[in-house]
């Protein structure tokens, strides 16, 4: 199974990155992770990573689409992944397109948790209570929200386009949802 999963912040897109990757016997990938992972490697990607993040700026596709290369040349990819946080741009779509197309393969599926912004807000604001984060407050949820929607609407666009996204409701229950998540994969 080689799926990407998308969804806005709250949706449980770890939660269920884990269970699924756990259910198909593939790695779940996390760009998150690649990037501390190239960092905190010293390699030549993670020292460009590292001179843009520490201006605050954002890492260029070339540097990231390289790193996502990089990982899914690895042999525990061979039988599939998951990749939560990548693709966020059209861009980077076709570039794991090509990606996929230079090993033979391609995606099978892009899940898009969807969950209310009322809803995702509220658990955000809990999470933020639990863990202590008071710059978390409403408005900055609902900002990072709104800038979330704007930003993937071209990406879940594209793969609306070719077929691939699977739209599957988030709220509720965690282990209904992954099972909302299997049912609509198998339906693939």
């Amino acid at each position: 199974m080689r799926l990407v999963l998308v969804g806005p912040p709250g949706a449980g897109k770890g939660t269920q990155a884990a269970r699924l990757a756990q259910r198909y016997d593939v790695p779940a990938i996390s760009t998150g992770d690649i990037f501390r992972a190239n960092v905190k490697g010293k390699t030549k990607l993670g020292r460009q990573a590292q001179e843009y993040m520490s201006q605050g700026a954002l890492v260029p596709d070339e540097v990231t689409n390289a790193m996502v290369r990089d990982r899914l040349s690895r042999d525990d990819v061979f039988g599939g992944f998951l990749l939560d946080g990548y693709p966020r741009t059209p861009d980077q779509a076709v570039e794991l397109e090509g990606m996929l197309d230079d090993n033979g393969t391609a995606l099978d599926a892009v899940v898009e948790l969807v969950a209310d912004v009322d809803e995702v807000t509220r658990r955000l604001l809990k999470r933020a209570e639990i863990e202590g984060r008071v710059d978390d407050n409403e408005d900055v949820i609902r900002k990072r929200l709104s800038v979330y929607a704007e930003s993937t609407a071209p990406v879940t666009a594209y793969y609306d386009g070719q077929g691939l996204l699977v739209r599957v409701d988030a709220v509720g229950d965690v282990d209904v949802v992954t099972e909302r998540l299997v049912g609509a994969l198998s339906a693939q």
